[in-house]
């Protein structure tokens, strides 16, 4: 029983995904600070205030906070374009330069000489003509 539940945790996706949680919490604390500290401050200097947590319905005297769902939102938008544009789309295109293009694979026909049709490669006449093909 120790054996298998060792075999399951020593699983190469298993340790990459406690790695994957590890940097992706620790790179959470990076696009927290950008968007707190620096994109939420540029909406403040054009909007006047860093979030829209002002922003209050009154619905039969129940507030409902419509701008904390815009900031929520607003926020989201910020994190999932700076992951995209900061991380996602940097390594498709290293990627897509280290990955060389797939060879072309061997041709499988041949032109007769003769008449032009295309036969297979290992073929010694030609269907269409019976010339001999060498």
């Amino acid at each position: 029983m120790l054996k298998g539940f060792r075999d399951f945790i020593l699983r190469g996706n298993v340790v990459d995904l406690a790695v994957a949680v590890i940097i992706g919490v620790a790179f959470n604390g990076i696009v927290t600070s950008l968007v707190n500290d620096v994109l939420k401050q540029f909406i403040a200097a054009i909007v006047g205030k860093p979030d829209f947590s002002y922003v209050v319905f009154n619905l039969h005297g129940t507030p409902i906070r419509i701008g904390n769902f815009l900031t929520a939102t607003l926020q989201f938008l910020i994190v999932a374009s700076v992951v995209y544009f900061g991380v996602v789309l940097p390594i498709n295109h290293l990627l897509a330069r280290i990955k060389k293009p797939a060879p072309a694979p061997p041709p499988s026909t041949k032109p007769c000489p003769e008449c032009l049709s295309e036969i297979p490669i290992a073929a010694r006449r030609c269907a269409h003509c019976a010339q001999p093909v060498a």
